[in-house]
């Protein structure tokens, strides 16, 4: 096996680090958005009822100043019904003020109509404006820990990536252009172990004499699995976990390192 296969396990577990670090950093902006979101729909919520509480109190008024204007009629008519001379005059206003009267019935009951449909949009209104507060306040704090989440694992980037510095170094350049282009193609991997003379990458089988080479000590040569392309070594893998907040320390996928 080649001298430089160790540093470029290293190199892959890193890396698989790093895509995981940024993939969780890339993710924030999301959550930033769906945060937003909500408060984007608490705010509708509220402008919503504040909306249908104008449209009620215009529609009210309509009915008072309706209301007062059939009143009023009833007053006119009342005044002029005592200089009237004939009965049939008497009877006509009559008649006008008990249509004015079943007018003024009407519109007290269509304010009464809506004065309750106020008072259900006014209910809506206030549970609206708790629900913002309470989601403003959600927020806030949501919003600290991603700018503390975000923050960390950037500091995780920064060592990873001095880290990765270190380990690349002794690799010689065509080993890196090459680990570099199988890793574009791949998607971030470019070596896989053979465990049991089979490539963990793909499954196909390597031969024994290449099995033995990878084994030996003194071998220099770079084998590459003839199926799926990746460089192959024989050595264990370094297993990686991920810390409470959901970071990882290390990476190496079992199957492809």
């Amino acid at each position: 096996m080649h001298p430089a296969i160790p540093h470029l396990i290293e190199l892959q577990r890193v890396d698989h680090q790093m895509a995981v670090l940024r993939a969780e950093l890339e993710s924030f902006p999301k959550r930033l958005r769906e945060a937003d979101t909500k408060l984007s729909g608490a705010r509708a919520e509220i402008a919503s009822a504040k909306d249908a509480l104008a449209k009620i109190t215009t529609e009210r008024k309509k009915f008072e100043f309706a209301g007062q204007e059939w009143k009023d009629r009833v007053r006119k008519y009342r005044d002029q019904s005592g200089a009237v001379k004939t009965n049939d005059a008497y009877r006509a206003l009559q008649h006008e003020i008990s249509n004015a009267e079943a007018e003024i019935a009407k519109a007290e009951d269509r304010q009464l109509e809506v004065m309750m449909r106020a008072e259900e949009v006014e209910r809506r209104l206030r549970l609206a404006e708790s629900r913002l507060k309470e989601t403003e306040e959600s927020l806030a704090a949501e919003r600290k820990t991603i700018e503390a989440q975000a923050g960390e694992i950037r500091k995780q980037l920064e060592a990873s990536t001095a880290e990765r510095e270190k380990i690349i170094a002794p690799v010689p350049e065509d080993l890196r252009d090459l680990y570099a282009r199988i890793a574009r193609r791949h998607g971030g991997t470019a070596l896989a172990q053979v465990r049991e003379d089979q490539c963990r990458g793909c499954g196909l089988r390597v031969l024994p004499h290449i099995v033995q080479e990878l084994r030996s000590e003194t071998s220099e040569e770079v084998y590459r699995c003839e199926s799926c392309g990746l460089i192959l070594h024989s050595l264990e893998p370094v297993p990686y976990a991920k810390t409470a907040g959901g970071s990882a320390k290390a990476a190496s996928p079992p199957s492809t390192s």
